[in-house]
């Protein structure tokens, strides 16, 4: 991996970082599918918590080392949550995710 792809990377991963731990809405969106959303009120707390506070990234869960995507328990229930990079009016894939002011993240959070 060249010098400018790590460094590339490693600004998708920050901007990624920020916009999960803060949910910032000028940074993305959060989506709760429909299943996360029916859980109870205090479940899917913990869940959106877990997401906001994940920090364990190894290469099996970010290859990428972009911090874009990880899977957590919650008792006997596995969550996913994965970002994805549109542009900012959310029609297209975004054409540089390393491009804030032209990227919207969009944040998902599932059940396995």
């Amino acid at each position: 991996m060249s010098h400018v792809e790590e460094k590339t990377r490693g600004h998708i991963r920050k901007l990624n970082d920020a916009f999960r731990r803060s949910f910032d809405p000028n940074l993305g969106r959060i989506m709760l599918t429909v299943v996360v959303n029916a859980l109870p009120s205090d479940v899917c707390a913990m869940a959106i918590h877990k997401t906001a506070t994940f920090d364990t990234f190894t290469l099996d869960n970010d290859p990428h080392g972009e911090h874009d995507f990880a899977a957590f328990d919650i008792g006997a229930e596995t969550f996913f949550w994965k970002i994805n990079y549109y542009d900012r009016k959310l029609e297209f894939g975004s054409e540089d995710p390393a491009d804030s002011t032209k990227t919207t993240r969009v944040l998902t959070l599932m059940l396995a």
